[in-house]
């Protein structure tokens, strides 16, 4: 997850950063003084997260949320002000949420969990632990899951991560997600499938999938329902 700071007094930058960086220990932050510059990198660079001074010299806080309607992708917008009397002029760029200077301590930690939920009901984020590693990946992102013993493969993005779990319980995980269990150790995200044979589904990676005897029939109309839609 990225989050984007921009605030012209360099110091309200840093106690910012410093403590998104305590409440969400696995972003990237990036600062910003120079609202022409963080406009560049919006143009450029995707964040999730965009924490904004309204009143900076120059390219204010309102001219930037302007120009977030023409990004591909517009990060959540939180209004960071110290003057309470510009928020009803804000409300026109609906932003995610405020924060008010004076209470950065108590407010942030609060709409910074908003955000992380908001992001989650929006993307289907799906959060793991992997050796000594908390990941937390797009559903979209996975592949698919192999059996492994006691515990998974699970093939995302070029990467592969090991967790301790079964099919049987990431299938209800991730049920109504779009994926579909093909044989009993592998559970396949259907976005994923180029083409189905036989006795095997061939992933867009080239990936070859077996296709088990007691989950064919379901497997091979599910995945023609999606294909067909």
């Amino acid at each position: 997850m990225k989050v984007f700071i921009c605030d012209d007094e360099p110091q309200i930058v840093k106690n910012i950063s410093e403590r998104v960086k305590i409440i969400l220990p696995d972003c990237t932050v990036a600062e910003f003084t120079d609202s022409e510059k963080l406009l560049e990198k919006l143009r450029v660079l995707k964040c999730e997260i965009l924490l904004l001074d309204i009143d900076m010299p120059g390219l204010g806080g309102l001219d930037i949320a302007r120009q977030l309607n023409l990004l591909s992708e517009r990060p959540l917008l939180v209004f960071v002000t110290s003057h309470d009397e510009l928020v009803y002029d804000s409300l026109m760029f609906h932003p995610f949420g405020f924060i008010r200077k004076s209470c950065l301590k108590d407010e942030l930690e609060k709409v910074l969990n908003d955000c992380q939920r908001e992001l989650c009901r929006k993307e289907n984020y799906f959060t793991f632990k992997s050796g000594s590693e908390n990941i937390r990946l797009k559903v979209s992102e996975i592949l698919y899951l192999e059996s492994e013993g006691n515990y998974l493969k699970l093939y995302a993005s070029g990467q592969v991560y090991r967790i301790r779990n079964t099919i049987a319980a990431m299938e209800e995980t991730l049920s109504g997600k779009g994926f579909i269990r093909f044989h009993r150790g592998f559970l396949v995200n259907q976005q994923a499938v180029k083409s189905l044979g036989m006795d095997e589904a061939e992933l867009v990676t080239g990936t070859k999938i077996p296709i088990g005897r007691n989950y064919g029939e379901k497997a091979k109309v599910q995945l023609m329902r999606y294909m067909l839609k």
